[in-house]
């Protein structure tokens, strides 16, 4: 006698898209690939992507609750045939960490970003370098980094938080996809200059000798260190020269404006050779008319908040009295040493009293006890217009010699993405719902592994993204926006939202499953599910 059937929802939202995408790339197959074999239920690949469907399913949920978020997922569908959300317990999760440590994150991380370029066709000509600041909570006191773990500890923070400990990530993306192609954890004090030097060194050996993209960095990747290792690896780049440097402020201030010429609306360039660190170089000065206005209110206000600091201090020497002249001549140099855009005019003048108390008789004469200063803060003026000369103003520099190969246009362009590329990278895995604000792992080696999954859900989101947007265009079709407008570019992050609400309706019979259904199917997350493939369709029930 059979027993009655027993009917359970899971809701699968947009995570059959992230499953789908997962699927595409082999992604437990290629991380199951490269760790040590073991006899485990689950294997680290699944462990892996249970943790990116966590992590993009934007609920700020910590890794330690993973089986709680699983729970009401249709995981046999997302991850694997006979898997349950207990099966990804926080002991099975710490354990695919160590594996992923064990097997090395970057190099885990580059064979499964290469494949899934392989996989959708992507060639990158230009890929961006950089790096940031991921900070953590709690004590991490008394650490012995083990072999090549980093270390959690202070260091300079580009988010403006010296008072948290911290760990550094230097990601490689592809031109305007943010899709990341080179990923590394490095410890909280990591120095820029001297870890670029090292990335472009080990992305150099991992690079084929076709298809070799050029590499796109900032000013922290400008040093005789990293271009000679560029040169060894035979390695094209493109980099902002440093303000700094003695040989690009020479050439700012004797260029004029009678040489340049536009290069794009809003930008005028002029083109010169240059050697630098031994390396015969294109440098391409630029004048942005945008960006001296920005650069312009920038001045104004670090003038502003200078002023009022050196008021304030010098309203502090004005009441100090010195023993002679040349002590308080002295305040005065040490004080105009500290402000770059102003300094005190000052005069010293000698501070006289009667040498006994009461009413002074005739004879009496005031005697010197000290010196004091008066005077007032002014604005050096030849500072603040040497400033403005230079606003506005920037270099950027190419070993690639031949400009039919990379023209003056090219060179602009493709530096100016940064912002759009790798940058837009950081800010996707520093969203508040991400999971990236909650690295409370003790174990550096673990913080190491659970970075590179923040880095494979980032591959995954823009996969997914690129994908969706490929296809909008190729088959002349729309979706909604936010505001109900027809787009052809629609953010995922904005797609996941459209598939709230998406449930699996199971039906088992005897204890099996025997009906899986797709309930609340609309005609918007229909067109696409279409649009995104037969892997997606295949996790939403859909007949291929």
């Amino acid at each position: 006698m059979s027993e009655e059937a027993t009917y359970e929802t899971k809701r699968i939202d947009h995570l059959g898209i992230v499953a789908g995408v997962c699927q595409e790339i082999n992604l437990i197959e290629q991380i199951d690939a490269k760790v040590r074999t073991s006899e485990r239920k689950v294997s680290c690949g699944k462990g892996t992507q249970a943790m990116v469907l966590n992590a993009l399913g934007f609920v700020g949920r910590a890794l330690y609750l993973t089986p709680g978020y699983l729970d009401n997922k249709p995981v046999e569908v997302l991850i694997g045939e006979g898997m349950s959300a207990a099966d990804f317990n926080d002991d099975t999760l710490a354990r695919c960490l160590d594996d992923l440590y064990e097997a090395g994150v970057t190099e885990v991380f580059y064979q499964i970003a290469g494949h899934a370029l392989e996989v959708y066709g992507i060639e990158a000509k230009y890929v961006h370098l950089d790096s940031s600041s991921f900070h953590l909570h709690g004590a991490y006191e008394g650490q012995e980094a083990e072999r090549e773990a980093i270390s959690i500890t202070y260091g300079y923070s580009k988010d403006h938080r010296p008072d948290l400990k911290q760990v550094v990530v230097q990601l490689i993306t592809s031109h305007k996809s943010a899709l990341p192609v080179w990923f590394e954890a490095l410890s909280g004090n990591s120095n820029d200059k001297k870890t670029f030097t090292e990335s472009v060194k080990a992305y150099g050996k991992q690079l084929s000798a076709s298809g070799r993209p050029y590499l796109v960095m900032d000013s922290a990747g400008f040093s005789e260190a990293t271009l000679k290792t560029a040169r060894e690896e035979g390695i094209y780049w493109l980099m902002r020269v440093p303000e700094t440097l003695a040989q690009a402020k020479k050439l700012v201030k004797e260029t004029s404006a009678a040489e340049m010429r536009e290069i794009e609306p809003g930008y005028q360039g002029k083109e010169v050779e240059c050697v630098y660190g031994g390396v015969k170089q294109r440098w391409l000065i630029v004048f942005s008319e945008a960006a001296q206005a920005r650069e312009l209110k920038t001045l104004e206000k670090a003038q502003s908040k200078e002023r009022e600091a050196a008021e304030k201090e010098w309203r502090k020497l004005e009441g100090q009295t010195f023993n002679c002249p040349a002590d308080a001549e002295q305040a005065v140099g040490q004080y105009n040493q500290k402000w770059k855009y102003h300094q005190a005019k000052a005069q010293v003048s000698p501070l006289t009293q009667y040498p006994r108390r009461g009413r002074p008789s005739a004879s009496d004469q005031k005697e010197i006890v000290g010196y004091s200063l008066s005077g007032e803060v002014e604005t050096r003026e030849v500072s603040v217009e040497d400033a403005k000369r230079s606003l506005g103003w920037f270099i950027i520099a190419t070993n690639e010699l031949e400009a039919t190969r990379l023209s003056l246009t090219g060179m602009l362009e493709n530096y100016t993405d940064q912002g759009i590329s790798v940058e837009r990278g950081f800010r996707f895995l520093k969203d508040p719902l991400f999971f990236a604000n909650t690295l409370f792992l003790k174990k550096p080696q673990r913080i190491m592994a659970l970075l590179m999954i923040m880095g494979l859900a980032l591959l995954i989101y823009s996969l997914a993204e690129r994908k969706l947007r490929l296809a909008l265009k190729e088959m002349q079709a729309t979706i909604p926006n936010q505001l109900g407008k027809p787009t052809q570019t629609p953010t995922i992050r904005w797609v996941f939202q459209l598939f709230e609400g998406l449930d699996i309706l199971l039906i088992r019979q005897n204890g099996q499953v025997v009906v899986r259904k797709l309930l609340n199917l609309r005609p918007v997350q229909q067109q696409v599910i279409a649009l995104l493939g037969p892997r997606v369709q295949y996790c939403y029930l859909m007949p291929l």
